[in-house]
């Protein structure tokens, strides 16, 4: 059984950064690409960055490309998302994800398991 245990969401000002973490278990961590969505009240999930297994290629959407770093320690089992210059429209509930092969992907479908979210609010 996968399980994806999220924390370090909060409310922050705009401009702030947030470090979120994401602790993985039940399947091979260095086998295993890593990914953060996001969903907004209202909006569809969008998925935000992806991490290959090595962690030697990591993609992002156009929306977060030079203020999210995605990284991951395989020797802990976790992925952190360290977001920066935050904006309001960066409000949303953020979800880790899993998928059962090394390469990264930003699209739902090819993840298979789900963190339950972490809030994370920026204020104007």
């Amino acid at each position: 059984q996968v399980q994806l245990v999220e924390s370090g969401g909060g409310l922050v000002q705009a401009g702030g950064s947030l470090r979120l973490s994401c602790a993985a278990s039940g399947r091979t961590f260095s086998s295993t690409a890593m990914g953060w969505s996001r969903q907004a009240p209202g909006k569809e999930r969008e998925f935000v960055a992806a991490l290959s297994g090595s962690g030697g290629y990591t993609i992002y959407a156009d929306s977060v490309k030079g203020r999210f770093t995605l990284s991951r320690d395989n020797a802990k089992n976790t992925v952190d998302l360290q977001m920066t210059s935050l904006k309001p429209e960066d409000t949303a509930v953020y979800y880790c994800a899993s998928r059962p092969f090394t390469s990264a992907r930003l699209n739902l479908d090819d993840y298979d398991y789900w963190g339950q979210g972490t809030q994370v609010t920026v204020s104007s």
